[in-house]
Formats: structure tokens, C-alpha cells, sequence
């Protein structure tokens, strides 16, 4: 099974260009040694890691310090625990970043929080993204959990195991951070916003959906389908071939377990170049949040934009165009597809793997879209 299983990578890999092969091999090894190879074979990347592994695992004991240069605000490690619920759910303690901007607020601050990928840390994900900057400018509060090399050698979050779709382990422990960060810095609880690249996108949207009464708006880039997995081997098909028919029977069922579900406000984004998550992916998450978000989208049909390459000037950007559901005069719902991009964000800091210099700004166009939404109600 794992020979077949790595032939048939292999040749996808051929399709690609050859950062996009370094990209698409790593993120592959992080869900294909738990099912192929052998628990001895499972921890040996662990116990003889290569120099450039141990240098990206020792990477996260301090920031970048290009991701906080030139910046007035507040960039502080710390450390969230939740104790023992039973002999099922352990005691978990996980480590996080937070930037909190320089300039007063005359009203409690919104919080975003991003969810890296696999193969990143915390503090990749805040210099990729630039996401620190943008905060400053617009005076908001970014949360960074950060999945220790302990709890997964490559640092993926397990977006794919059914635990994990249920709400249980990360997700339950990074909600709770949310509600601990923002008592402890008088953040806005009624403005709250997940994104995530990749593996992060995946646990993104299912902290969003499993916790509608915390989170405002969710932005997903890269991202798997979902509720169709539970297994790595499952993901990895998911991943390459979309879900077929099950993701909307997924989504169907989410909703008819919830019936008090209002629905999840959410921007899609997805390079059409994509050979790790393929584009598949976003038209089927498009479907589901079309099913989630029905009582609140109030024109059956999208409006359709087409943006123009540019290769110009200060910001050159690749093609892209975008499909909007409206709730009255409100985005609900965005998805992008951005032609010539790979498995990277979009508009990033390219000196960080799964970053892309060329735009459009997904840092931005996220931010943009979270501004139309707000809970009601404090969860």
C-alpha cells in the first residue's frame, strides 16, 4: 500500500515545479508515516533529524526578528494549559504568540487568530502572512497557537481526525486560549476571526463551525474539504480529489445536528496552481458554506468580479477572480481563485516556504472581509 500510495505521489510531483516538489513532499511525509511505515520507522526523523530539520525545529525558541522590525507593538510568547476532563481528554498545554498594537483603542480591540501549516511554526505563519503589520495599521490584537514538534513531528494540526471534527483536542484547547487571551487584554469578544493556511485552514474552519457563539468570520486559504476524513490516507484523497459527493452530504448532516446554527460568514481562497490541496477542494468548500450559510444569503446567485494580472509597479499580483454571496448589502460568503499561485499565501513574504510575493494581499483581502461581521452576542 505505501509503495503504491508513494508511486502515485511521485508522479504527481513530476507535474510540478520543483519548489512546489519540496513543498508537496514534506507536506505528504506529515500525513503518509502514521499509516505506511512501522512505529520504529515512525520515530526515527525524530531521533537523527537532519541539520536543516533540527534548525527549523530549534527555529521557534524566538521570533524572527524580521517580524517584528520596525514595529512599536507588543510581541509576547506565553503559554495556555487546560487540565485533565477525564482519562479521554488529558491536561494539554500549548504555546502561542500574540501581537497586540502600539497605538491606544478607545474600544476593545478585535482579535484574529491564524492557525500556520504543516512544516511552519508561529512565528513563520506572523512573518509569512504580515499580518503583524496590518494589525498595527488597523488596530487589532493576532494570536498565533503554535502545534509543538511533540504533539506532530511536522507540526500539522489533525484536521482530519474525527475527535478533531467533533470539536475535541486542539480545537477545544485553542477556543479556550481565545476566551483566556481576550479576558486577559479586554479584546472584543463579539469581533473574533479564525483564519489558517493549508492543515491551519482546516482546523480554522472547523473551530469556526464548532464554535459559532466565539467566532465572527472565518478565512480560509488552501484548505481541505470538509468533515470527509479520518484518517491520513483519507486526507491525502481528500486533499488531491476533493470528497465526490460526500462533502455536501457533510455539511447537511453539520447542519441538521445544529439546529440552532446561524451560520458562518467565510472567505475562500485557493491558487488554481495548487498541486498539494487542489483547487477541487475550494468549490466543494464553496458548496458547504453555501448549505451553512443558506438562512443568511439573500441572492441565490453570486456577483462575479475579474481582476487583471499585474506585473508592474510596488505590488505586482497574479490574475484572480472572486464569486460573492451577499446577506443584504453584507459579503457572507467569498470565494477566490487566484491563476499561476501554488500551495503558498498569497501576497506573502516569499523568503518563507508556502509564501508567494505576487499578489492579490490575502492578509488584507481576510481583514477586509472579517470588518462587515460581528457576533451579537459574546460567546
Amino acid at each position: 500500500m505505501a509503495k503504491s500510495l508513494s508511486s502515485l505521489w511521485l508522479k504527481s510531483l513530476r507535474r510540478m515545479g520543483k519548489a512546489q516538489q519540496a513543498q508537496g513532499r514534506k507536506l505528504f511525509l506529515s500525513l503518509v508515516p502514521q499509516v505506511a511505515a512501522s512505529p520504529a520507522r515512525r520515530a526515527k526523523p525524530v531521533k537523527r533529524p537532519s541539520p536543516k530539520a533540527a534548525k527549523a525545529l530549534r527555529k521557534p525558541a524566538a521570533p524572527p526578528a524580521r517580524a517584528v522590525s520596525g514595529l512599536p507593538g507588543s510581541w509576547q510568547k506565553a503559554y495556555f494549559s487546560v487540565p485533565a476532563a477525564g482519562q479521554l481528554a488529558p491536561a494539554r498545554r500549548m504555546a502561542y504568540w500574540l501581537y497586540l498594537p502600539a497605538t491606544a483603542s478607545p474600544v476593545p480591540r478585535p482579535l484574529v487568530v491564524m492557525l500556520h501549516g504543516c512544516q511552519q511554526t508561529a512565528t513563520d505563519f506572523a512573518l509569512s502572512t504580515r499580518m503583524n503589520q496590518l494589525a498595527e495599521r488597523k488596530g487589532f490584537a493576532v494570536l498565533y497557537p503554535h502545534q509543538s514538534a511533540a504533539a506532530d513531528t511536522h507540526r500539522c494540526w489533525h484536521w482530519y481526525q474525527r475527535a478533531t471534527q467533533d470539536g475535541q483536542g486542539d480545537v477545544r484547547l485553542i477556543a479556550e486560549m481565545m476566551g483566556h487571551v481576550q479576558a486577559r487584554h479586554g479584546l472584543d469578544p463579539t469581533r473574533t476571526y479564525v483564519a489558517g493556511l493549508s492543515a491551519g485552514a482546516g482546523l480554522a474552519n472547523i473551530l469556526a463551525l464548532r464554535h459559532p457563539d466565539r467566532v465572527a468570520a472565518v478565512g480560509l486559504h488552501s484548505a481541505p474539504v470538509f468533515g470527509t476524513t479520518d484518517s491520513p490516507m483519507s486526507a491525502y484523497r481528500a486533499m488531491q480529489h476533493g470528497a465526490g459527493a460526500a462533502h455536501s452530504e457533510a455539511a447537511r448532516s453539520f447542519t441538521a445536528a445544529q439546529p440552532a446554527f446561524a451560520g458562518m460568514p467565510a472567505i475562500l481562497i485557493h491558487g488554481a496552481r495548487d498541486a498539494v490541496v487542489r483547487r477541487i477542494n475550494m468549490t466543494q468548500l464553496n458548496e458547504q458554506f453555501r448549505i451553512f450559510n443558506a438562512a443568511a444569503i439573500t441572492r441565490a446567485d453570486p456577483v462575479l468580479r475579474r481582476y487583471p494580472a499585474r506585473s508592474t509597479g510596488r505590488h505586482p499580483r497574479h490574475a484572480y477572480e472572486s464569486a460573492t454571496y451577499y446577506a443584504g448589502r453584507k459579503p457572507q460568503l467569498v470565494s477566490c481563485e487566484i491563476e499561476h499561485l501554488g500551495h503558498a499565501w498569497s501576497g506573502g513574504d516569499a523568503s518563507v516556504d508556502f509564501s508567494a510575493l505576487e499578489g492579490p494581499d490575502a492578509t488584507l483581502m481576510m481583514w477586509t472581509f472579517f470588518a462587515h461581521h460581528r457576533r451579537p452576542t459574546a460567546g
